[in-house]
């Protein structure tokens, strides 16, 4: 391999300006192809074979007007809606429903009155059937006084006045069914309107009213231009004075970039400056990283004329492919200066241009080697995602895999072109010696030597501070970002504390639910039908209300809207989610911790068993966004070990064939798991804690992003296999070539500490870019790899692998005969290339041999 890469780094010196054109217009190809197929991303969390997924494709086609996309506009009036104020809404919702895709805008005053008028029609009800009832015992008193007085005179009963009795008693009768018939309609009615009890359009103060926005589709499946006119129309309430907020669904930024990255990477240009002492090579990784993310991102966005892809991939893809690019480019020209600073040291004469270029070539086949080894690691780790089973994950993934291919392409082609048209501007300066003429020892020959001392100490110092830094990480929990989550200065974020403040919290996220039945329900019994369901569902716990919202036209689906206590991403919505799916499946009990709704004598007499509340040829099924929500994380959980097991066993595989040890894997896999473990920790210590949160900007602490575990591990993984392997090849080299095992962990730490150090606070500095990115879901993630970078490369490569390597001495490099001839020989540290071209330089030094005589044959 790196023989290979040592042609293609000493063409791409011979040929800069071919090259350079070549990625141009590349680059100009891929912007042109986005420009022209490139479709409108997509907020949608796909995951086949779902519950929520079943229920609502069923839904769609029982009920369409229920299971289509339902977009909250929140309108506010501080001294409550003028006549003026509530024609303006009515003219705004009007234009609503011309827009496309809109199937309905609900009136928010009129569904109001409509549950006012509800309790209205219930003390009707009441008084006429008291009314029925008094009138019923009346004629039952005055017919069992009748039949005691015939019973009591049989002489003086006359055929006529028995067979008065007989009608009285038939007509009673029949007063009475129906008389029993009104009761259980009431008291259905009753349990409806106990159980909408929470349910409200209008403010108690009739300041604030929610209106309901119903699109043909699910809102994250909708060009976002479509949902955008939806604010767009609602521009001219303001005219009334009238203020109005837009929920999460229809307002959610789909940005990909920032000034937070900007910024990012200015701080990755001022460290590149610092190092590398030239604005010329400061901008080389630079350049490298934006024409990689530039090529790799407007590719992946162009198929979105044939695949859909989520959101979240280009970001991921943009925050990886700046990180992996500046590094990798720096790798490169960091061993490009290193072997001209040698050759200057060498000789006092200028370098001329074949020399620099064959200290290019020579760059590129061995750093250039690491380079591969390290992007490929990454790229299967990425690639690998695939065992989610979750499509969205896996977009995600091979977006962000793609993005490290034509990165480590870009940087092993491109950066050789660069450094050949930088020339002798990239000789660094001459070192700084001591009087004696020895160079002087830096940090990194002071900090290995401290660690190399103490290792024990240093050792157990990192282990203790990684799983202190990791406990709250066994707390964690898993969700999708909602309107808490948004800035605080957005309409999301206003829409979200308006509805939770005027209506409650579960307001935000109520859950859907469908009931089927075997048979149709006949027309007389639908209300006792729904009252029968509520009930059950007023069993389960951590629910404020629950009204049924639609009925099929054949009677055998129901539909209701249940409204959690809290938020959609509050513990308790979670646990409201797993009560019903137990009392839909009958197999536990549901226990009522609460009779606040006045039907305790109604669920006193139930058993309370999902079965026996529902009763038989019924069957429940949950679904909304809220509940995908809910899904999406659970199967991302469940993903999690099996995802974390191919990881280490990658990790396990890959190092042992490039360090042909079987220590080493296993110390640098324990240095991974700490350094996720804390990662981990650290990012439920401020997004789920709040802890820090003014600082990071988590005004409400909430679930943990449910994609941020898997993305995690995938990706710190391949970037703490970058670090260690241009660490630990170091230090590799030095014990191959002689050094015994302490000298050679110290020697190979200095010679790539510095590097690794500029790469890690690089990429440190472009994952902080995004902690305050303007789509929420890149917070976490970004927050996530710069701690989780940052201690793997200064407290695990660092500290953590020179310390124990030191410790074990030379049985860290030892590895069987038998798997030592059975692993390939990748040559990651370029020794046979090396031997080669020392080979070829001696034999083009030795003095040219007389030819041999040409013998003639003897005829």
């Amino acid at each position: 391999m790196a023989s290979l890469l040592h042609r293609l780094g000493a063409f791409s010196a011979r040929r800069p300006f071919a090259v350079l054109l070549a990625w141009v217009f590349v680059l100009a190809a891929a912007v042109g192809g986005m420009a022209s197929l490139s479709r409108p991303l997509s907020n949608e969390f796909e995951i086949p074979h779902s519950e929520f997924g079943r229920v609502l494709d069923e839904l769609g086609q029982e009920i369409p007007q229920v299971a289509g996309g339902t977009g909250t506009v929140v309108v506010h009036s501080p001294d409550g809606f003028t006549a003026d104020q509530r024609r303006a809404l009515r003219d705004t919702m009007t234009e609503w429903e011309d827009l496309p895709h809109v199937t309905a805008v609900l009136d928010p005053f009129k569904l109001q009155r409509q549950l006012d008028g509800s309790g209205d029609q219930l003390d009707r009800g009441l008084r006429k059937l008291t009314k029925g009832q008094e009138q019923y015992d009346e004629g039952r008193a005055q017919l069992i006084g009748l039949e005691n007085w015939l019973a009591d005179h049989p002489d003086d009963a006359t055929p006529a006045l028995e067979q008065q009795l007989a009608d009285g008693k038939a007509q009673l009768a029949d007063a009475g069914e129906q008389l029993d018939s009104g009761w259980a309609t009431y008291h259905a009615g009753k349990t409806l309107s106990d159980a909408g009890d929470g349910v409200s359009f209008v403010s108690d103060d009739g300041t604030t009213a929610l209106v309901q926005v119903r699109f043909d589709s699910q809102t994250q499946q909708l060009d976002p231009a479509v949902l955008e006119r939806v604010p767009e129309t609602g521009a001219a309430l303001a005219d009334a004075g009238i203020r109005a907020d837009y929920g999460q669904e229809m307002t959610a930024s789909r940005e990909v970039g920032g000034p937070g990255e900007v910024i990012g990477v200015a701080v990755a240009g001022v460290v590149l400056l610092v190092m590398l002492g030239s604005l010329v090579l400061a901008g080389l990784p630079l350049a490298i990283a934006l024409v990689g993310v530039g090529v790799s991102l407007t590719l992946g966005i162009a198929t979105t004329q044939w695949i859909s892809l989520q959101s979240m991939a280009p970001v991921l893809g943009m925050m990886l492919g700046l990180a992996v690019g500046i590094d990798y480019a720096l790798f490169i020209v960091n061993r490009h200066r290193h072997q001209l600073a040698a050759l200057a040291d060498e000789s006092d004469e200028p370098l001329d241009e074949e020399r620099i270029r064959a200290s290019i070539a020579l760059a590129t086949g061995t750093a250039g080697s690491a380079v591969v080894v390290a992007g490929t690691t990454v790229v299967i780790a990425l690639a690998a995602l695939a065992v989610s089973g979750i499509p969205t994950l896996l977009q995600m993934g091979m977006l962000a895999a793609f993005t490290v291919a034509v990165t480590v392409i870009v940087a092993l082609t491109l950066t050789p072109a660069l450094l050949s048209l930088a020339g002798r501007r990239a000789i660094p300066r001459r070192r700084r010696t001591t009087r004696s003429g020895r160079a002087r020892d830096g940090w990194p020959q002071r900090w290995v030597g401290l660690v190399t001392r103490r290792p024990r100490a240093a050792t157990a110092l990192v282990t203790l501070v990684m799983l202190v830094l990791a406990v709250p990480a066994l707390s964690m929990r898993l969700g999708l970002p909602d309107g808490s989550s948004e800035p605080q200065d957005s309409t999301a974020y206003r829409a979200y504390e308006r509805v939770a403040d005027d209506f409650g919290p579960g307001a935000n996220g109520p859950l859907l639910l469908a009931a089927e039945y075997d048979a149709p329900v006949a027309e007389a019994d639908v209300v006792a039908a729904e009252a029968k369901v509520a009930r059950a569902v007023l069993a389960v716990d951590d629910r404020v209300s629950v009204l049924p919202i639609g009925t099929s036209d054949d009677r055998r689906t129901i539909a209701f809207q249940v409204v959690p206590a809290e938020g959609p991403s509050a513990e308790s919505t979670v646990e409201l989610v797993q009560g019903l799916r137990r009392l839909a499946a009958g197999d536990e009990p549901v226990h009522q911790t609460s009779s606040w709704l006045g039907l305790q004598d109604v669920i006193a007499d139930a058993d309370p068993t999902g079965d026996e509340l529902l009763g038989d040829g019924v069957s429940l099924g949950l679904t909304g966004a809220t509940v995908a929500n809910i899904e999406v994380s659970e199967r991302l959980a469940a993903a999690l070990p099996l995802y974390l097991t191919m990881v280490i066993g990658l990790s396990l595989v890959l190092l042992t064939i490039v360090f042909r040890s079987i220590l080493v894997p296993l110390v640098a896999t324990a240095g991974f798991l700490l350094s996720v473990a804390a990662s981990f920790g650290a990012i439920v210590a401020v997004y789920q804690w709040g802890w820090l949160g003014a600082l990071f900007d988590v005004h409400d602490p909430s679930a943990v992003f449910s994609f941020m575990p898997t993305l995690l591990i995938g990706i710190l993984f391949g970037l703490a296999m970058d670090y260690q392997m241009f660490l630990v090849s170091g230090m590799h080299e030095s014990y191959v070539h002689g050094k015994d095992a302490r000298t050679a962990v110290r020697a190979g730490f200095a010679s790539g500490a510095r590097v690794v150090a500029a790469a890690a606070l690089i990429m440190v500095s472009v994952f902080s870019g995004f902690i305050w990115a303007e789509m929420t879901m890149a917070r976490s993630i970004g927050f996530g790899l710069a701690v989780g970078v940052l201690l793997d490369a200064f407290l695990v490569r660092m500290t953590f692998t020179p310390a124990v390597l030191s410790l074990l001495g030379d049985k860290a490099w030892w590895l069987p005969g038998w798997l030592d001839r059975l692993l390939p020989n990748l040559d990651v540290e370029g020794a046979a290339l090396a031997q080669r071209l020392e080979r070829e330089r001696t034999e083009s030094e030795a003095p040219a041999e007389e030819p041999a005589r040409e013998l003639t044959p003897v005829s």
